[in-house]
């Protein structure tokens, strides 16, 4: 089914076609369509799940998690402070093997109040266990839901798949909308290995000592390791069935590129634009897009980036008194490497400002200009 639908709505159907059975909500912008449309489609009987109202977002963390225990497929979604409030939950999520999938329109946080992007919050949950994906159209968004549940079901990890708000949450497109039928194919039934039985209640694991807890991390790590196979794996099936390709990275004109962009989200759209036009102009420049964030796809990034003059990572998002964290992941996964481009590190469009074709032309003739790279370069501020 062909139908025009807004971000957030992708994120709903996404949930619809996958068959969700629970879905806790709680409302805040800009995510608030997301669960009102999936509210109505429950009260409709177009999707046969039950739908949980809660009182606020870490509740709702806490009800898909026993949801998820007792072996239902289950989801739900937030943005910003919700998710910052989710923080706990999630841990428990990950500690307990869970695999929960969660929609996040990224969205600054506070204080002072706003309501605009950047990628702070999701970025706050990298070290929590959460697998994590950044959508840059509404098509990825509702084939990455589908995704998201075979993977995370696979490895027994909750995934996290994050959108910008407004500049993709609230902007429609055309998207096709797969039979549930087709989708069945692809993914089937949750079934976990282990699971609660309300009939024979037990209690375990109430207390780990540290004779065990140092395993279960590993096994934690383990899990996480093996999802980047499975992503692999399970973007060569979906491409198979639906003709949609997605992985873990997107490389971009980079074959012989001396200047690569490394961006995620719709900021890579924009980038994309501009690489086209620098390259009609005879400069060979390329765009890295990272898609899947955590785990983080480290050899694509190096065999992508490995032949450049030099790197340009955009970051939507601050590590106060370090830098850009998607440039400090970039930085630290080529460390090792033979062959280490200089690396500058570039902030901009915190909290919504427009991070425009000018922007990213103004970021790629800074990097020409200059021999020495960077950690933190502020574009755009106002000093």
């Amino acid at each position: 089914m062909q139908k025009v639908i807004m971000g957030n709505h992708a994120l709903s159907w996404g949930a619809v076609v996958s068959r969700a059975q629970v879905i806790a909500a709680y409302p805040i912008t800009p995510q608030t369509e997301v669960v009102a449309l999936l509210s109505e489609l429950c009260a409709d009987k177009i999707l046969d799940a039950k739908f949980i109202k809660v009182e606020s977002e870490h509740s709702a963390m806490a009800a898909c998690i026993g949801a998820s225990a007792v072996g239902t497929r289950t989801f739900t979604a937030t943005s910003a402070q919700g998710l910052a409030l989710m923080h706990e939950m999630i841990h428990w999520a990950v500690g307990g093997r869970l695999p929960v999938v969660l929609g996040n329109i990224n969205r600054a946080m506070g204080p002072p109040w706003t309501i605009w992007t950047d990628q702070n919050d999701s970025l706050s949950q990298r070290d929590t266990g959460i697998l994590q994906i950044y959508c840059e159209s509404i098509q990825e968004i509702l084939d990455t839901v589908i995704q998201a549940f075979k993977v995370s079901e696979k490895v027994y990890l909750p995934s996290m798949i994050v959108l910008d708000a407004f500049v993709l949450s609230h902007t429609s497109e055309n998207c096709d909308i797969p039979d549930v039928e087709l989708v069945d194919k692809y993914l089937p039934p949750y079934k976990p290995q282990y699971k609660m039985d309300w009939r024979e209640p037990h209690a375990f694991g109430g207390l780990t000592s540290p004779d065990w807890y140092y395993e279960l991390r590993y096994k934690i790590e383990c899990a996480m390791e093996q999802a980047e196979e499975e992503f692999r794996k399970a973007h060569s099936e979906f491409e198979k069935l639906f003709g949609r390709s997605y992985g873990l990275v997107e490389s971009y004109r980079c074959e012989d590129a001396e200047f690569i962009i490394v961006a995620s989200s719709t900021i890579a759209g924009t980038a994309r634009l501009v690489v086209d036009e620098l390259r009609d102009r005879g400069e060979k420049v390329g765009l890295l897009r990272i898609r899947v964030f955590r785990p983080f796809p480290a050899d694509e990034v190096r065999q992508i980036l490995k032949n450049a003059e030099k790197v340009c990572v955009i970051d939507r998002n601050i590590s106060f008194g370090h830098g850009g964290i998607f440039f400090q992941e970039v930085k630290s996964c080529m460390y090792n490497h033979r062959t280490h481009p200089p690396i500058f590190g570039f902030i901009a469009g915190l909290g919504g400002r427009d991070v425009t074709p000018d922007v990213i032309k103004e970021i790629v003739q800074y990097a020409k200009d200059h021999k020495q790279p960077q950690d933190k370069i502020w574009i755009g501020v106002k000093r």
